[in-house]
């Protein structure tokens, strides 16, 4: 699948947004990816997922696993087409933990995925959690890669396509100086949401 095919995807699915949108890292950007909207629609994401997995080599992965909210459905499903086991972290109280009875055993072979990254902090967070229980992340894997600089460069990183989306500081935002409503969808922040 070529990066115009999986574009086409992520607009048909209506995963693709423009406008003036505050992101999870603080930064404002002028696109938004919302995976869940493409996670809505199975057939859109089973086709993105095999061709982000066509690569693994899936003897080395136990379990997928998953930072809650926005990467649960994309665990599943890459759980599902390799036939492993699936958990997913999940914040409380702030802090990244493990809940709902998942336990890992020492030496687990773990593989991470997150529809899009853009700093990587939920992923960082939930290796960190995983590696103090004693599991091995053996690869990290996302739909979207939107960082400006490389988000694990000690880590096996793989993404179906990167996207270099303009990011603006919020005192050097285009889109705030010319009023622009911001929206929050992908934040803890109350406000506009799409």
């Amino acid at each position: 699948m070529n990066r115009e095919e999986i574009i086409k995807i992520l607009e048909q699915s209506g995963a693709m947004k423009n406008g003036h949108f505050l992101l999870a890292s603080g930064k404002h950007s002028e696109k938004y990816v919302q995976c869940a909207k493409l996670f809505e629609r199975p057939e859109y994401a089973e086709k993105l997922v095999a061709e982000l997995i066509s690569e693994l080599d899936t003897e080395q992965i136990d379990t997928v696993a998953g930072p809650a909210v926005g990467a649960v459905i994309m665990a599943y499903e890459v759980a599902r087409q390799l036939g492993k086991r699936v958990i997913f972290t999940e914040r409380k109280d702030g802090v990244m933990s493990l809940r709902r009875g998942f336990e890992i055993v020492p030496g687990e072979r773990i593989l991470v995925v997150e529809d899009v990254v853009t700093s990587g902090g939920s992923v960082k967070e939930t290796i960190q959690l995983l590696e103090e229980m004693g599991a091995r992340i053996e690869v990290i894997a996302s739909i979207i890669d939107r960082s400006v600089k490389e988000p694990f460069p000690e880590r096996k990183y793989i993404r179906l396509i990167k996207m270099e989306l303009p990011l603006y500081s919020p005192e050097d935002c285009p889109l705030c100086k010319d009023n622009i409503p911001l929206y929050a969808p992908g934040t803890k922040q109350k406000g506009n949401t799409l």
